[in-house]
């Protein structure tokens, strides 16, 4: 099976931030990338706050796809919750800082994390979207022990200098940056690059 074939793992924790989640998604299905999906309670909560369109529909327009699965987060038979089932690796968007201590310090006590420290240790690729403002310094530690397992931490941080004209394309710039580092794409598409001012 080739590493276009194998699915991407996206977890969507309880944090704010739906909106990148859903666009993350829709990306890789854009291009024909299998999604293995799975989200929390807490993610469908904030999701519902969040965004107009509930959960349940995201997931009945994404389920016409052939390449997405979807596994509930009590599923622990799911073909993600093992090692030998291969994924091109995963990305958990957005990240709650409680799914971040809990994927440092080995915690798998439910399908997303059971994911995620299978993706630890099969040295898969592994990216977090943390969500959180400020940090204490207990989540720093906890950053910073997944950083140096390997992990990419990639806050949502807006690219003031592209002088976005609104979320949609915050969105869309992060959305990029994912996928470049999950190997879906190679760099940032038209739109997305960096550009220097020349004012």
């Amino acid at each position: 099976m080739s590493t276009t074939q194998r699915p991407v793992v996206i977890g969507i924790s309880g944090a704010s931030g739906s909106v990148i989640a859903r666009a993350v998604v829709e990306a890789l299905l854009a291009r024909d990338a299998p999604v293995a999906l799975v989200c929390s309670n807490d993610a469908r909560l904030v999701w519902q706050e969040e965004l107009d369109e509930p959960f349940s529909q995201a997931l009945a327009r994404w389920r016409e796809h052939p390449g997405f699965t979807y596994h509930a987060i009590g599923d622990m038979k799911a073909p993600i919750a093992s090692g030998t089932f291969p994924t091109a690796g995963m990305a958990v968007v957005p990240c709650s800082m409680a799914t971040v201590a809990a994927i440092a310090n080995g915690l798998a006590n439910n399908l997303l994390l059971r994911a995620a420290d299978v993706t630890l240790k099969e040295q898969r690729r592994l990216v977090i979207v943390p969500r959180e403002t400020p940090l204490s310094a207990i989540h720093l530690e906890n950053l910073l022990k997944l950083a140096r397992l390997g992990v990419v931490v990639m806050p949502p941080e807006p690219a003031f200098y592209l002088r976005p004209k609104g979320i949609e394309e915050i969105v869309d710039f992060t959305v990029g940056r994912i996928l470049v580092a999950l190997g879906v794409q190679e760099g940032l598409e038209q739109g997305q690059q960096y550009r220097r001012r020349t004012e």
